[in-house]
């Protein structure tokens, strides 16, 4: 798995470098998986600009500016939550694009969903876009596949701008 999240961390780079764009996270099943990835990086310092490990639900209302009502209404692991987190970090930064996850690593359900239910949120200034993960395995698996699923997303939506 290593080397393919060296992979995938490189053609972002490549992109966003090429382009003159700038990146912000925030994570919060994914614990800073995808930030230490990035960070790994020589050079990440010309497009990654923040990372942020938003964790509870104060954190991403707080920080991230996700509507309480929201967070009440669809919960801390939604679609809805994974969009405005996005939105948030972007705004908070000012990055060209940003990245979220939220979801369940386990071992246990949370909010009533089952362990492996990942929520993940592009935001650029003209859209959202939003997929929905189910995977398997123990809370470390399911953190690594997550935070490799969600820059394999972000390179695919980078591949239609």
């Amino acid at each position: 798995m290593e080397d393919a999240l060296l992979e995938v961390v490189q053609s972002i780079a490549d992109t966003l470098t090429r382009r003159g764009m700038t990146l912000a996270l925030a994570e919060s099943c994914t614990g800073g998986y995808i930030a230490d990835a990035i960070t790994d990086l020589p050079g990440a310092s010309r497009f990654f600009v923040l990372g942020v490990v938003s964790y509870s639900a104060e954190s991403k209302e707080l920080v991230l500016g996700v509507p309480a009502g929201d967070l009440a209404r669809f919960g801390m692991v939604s679609e809805d939550t994974a969009s405005a987190m996005a939105r948030g970090v972007r705004m908070l930064s000012r990055a060209d694009i940003s990245l979220s996850t939220t979801g369940v690593a386990g071992p246990e359900p949370l909010e009533g969903k089952e362990p492996g239910l990942v929520f993940i949120a592009v935001a650029s200034k003209e859209r959202i876009e939003n997929r929905t993960l189910r995977l398997s395995g123990d809370r470390q698996a399911i953190k690594k596949t997550a935070a490799l699923e969600a820059l394999r997303f972000l390179q695919e939506v980078l591949g239609w701008e």
